[in-house]
């Protein structure tokens, strides 16, 4: 049912509180690494090593340094997946069934749908590979690149990750990154494999229960957001709203006059602060710029994609949160050589006030030791 307005503050306190975030230094516990992703919903994945991959930053930043190990153990095992979401994320192996239905229904990207029309006759090679020597990477299908070879690299490559596409190959683990593919059903526990595929209402109606639980506080358009859907609008609302006459969800409106949230149905709203801590620019919090302008008075700018002449504020930026504010942001740089994470920029936000020094020195203090750095550096 719906409530009097509320504090667009109070909301903010507890969409930031839902993340948990650390509030110190720590080691993740056998098991967190699979609760958090499951807890989160969805954890992004990119390539970008100047600080760190992002799933680890993300990852750490609620749990602590935590051996990559398990997460690849997690992967080999079937517990979690990496699929599409909000981008290529690490998933909670309960949502593989609800993936199916885009897995079969079409490629995401026009460049599988090409691979697979142009480069058919590689489909049986490689998984004929896969199945007699098991986890496979591209740069074991690479040829010559001349025409003369049949693994020639892109077209093996584009096929690879169109049946990843697809769900006949997943991600069984990865090499300094670099996914191995093996077949779903040798990783893939047969009890999720052989699931019935959930109809289209029940797959919208999951979606949005579990990302109001996993951000705290989501509009309607921030639902969508969060998984990228697309389509349905109308459908989406009517489960969104069935939610809340059940009391699952709750909509709650603001005293800012925007939009109503819908927040878990038995939440209690605000939240602990924050400790002061460095998000990697992929973090879930920072998924939904009009959400994030809305709560924070924060326009999300990645720069690490322009060139360098374009860029205001550095190539990997990290904002920094405290208490329940953005205030600023920190172009970073682990330089693993030297052992030294170092700080090339930080720019406050307008309008900030106190000690922002003394944030971001202990965010960036925790942020070295769980990447394993002896100190941080100012340029």
């Amino acid at each position: 049912m719906k409530t009097a307005a509320v504090s667009l503050a109070a909301i903010r306190r507890h969409a930031v509180s839902t993340q948990g975030y650390a509030p110190r230094f720590r080691r993740a516990r056998a098991g967190e690494v699979e609760d958090t992703i499951r807890r989160l919903g969805a954890v992004q994945l990119d390539s970008i090593s100047a600080v760190d991959r992002a799933h680890r930053l993300t990852l750490s930043s609620r749990i602590g340094a935590y051996p990559e190990k398990e997460l690849q153990q997690l992967l080999v095992s079937g517990r979690v997946f990496e699929y599409w979401a909000h981008e290529a994320c690490l998933l909670p192996i309960e949502l593989w069934p609800h993936c199916r239905r885009t897995m079969e229904g079409g490629a995401h990207w026009r460049f599988h749908e090409r691979a697979m029309r142009e480069h058919g006759d590689l489909v049986e090679p490689v998984l004929e590979r896969i199945r007699s020597e098991g986890p496979l990477g591209s740069r074991d299908f690479e040829g010559a690149g001349d025409g003369t070879s049949m693994w020639n690299w892109k077209p093996a490559k584009g096929v690879l990750e169109a049946l990843w596409d697809n769900g006949v190959l997943v991600v069984a683990k990865r090499e300094a990154f670099q996914r191995r593919y093996d077949l779903a059903e040798r990783v893939i526990p047969r009890a999720i494999l052989d699931a019935p595929v959930p109809d289209e209402d029940e797959t919208l109606r999951t979606l949005a229960l579990l990302a109001v639980r996993a951000r705290g506080a989501l509009t309607e358009p921030a639902i969508r957001e969060h998984w990228r859907l697309k389509g349905g609008r109308a459908r989406l609302r009517h489960h969104v709203l069935a939610l809340v006459d059940e009391g699952l969800l709750r909509e709650v409106a603001a005293d800012d006059g925007g939009p109503p949230f819908y927040v878990d149905g038995e939440a209690e709203l605000d939240g602990d602060p924050s400790p002061p801590v460095l998000l990697c620019p992929f973090d879930n919090l920072l998924w939904d710029r009009p959400l994030l302008e809305r709560f924070f008075d924060f326009h999300h700018v990645i720069e690490v994609y322009k060139p360098e002449r374009e860029r205001a504020y550095g190539y990997y930026v990290l904002p920094l949160l405290a208490g329940d504010r953005i205030l600023g942001r920190a172009d970073l740089k682990a330089d693993r050589a030297e052992g030294v994470l170092r700080v090339r920029r930080f720019h406050p936000e307008p309008r900030v006030r106190g000690n922002v020094t003394a944030k971001l020195e202990r965010a960036a203090a925790r942020l070295a030791r769980v990447l394993g750095l002896e100190e941080v550096r100012h340029a």
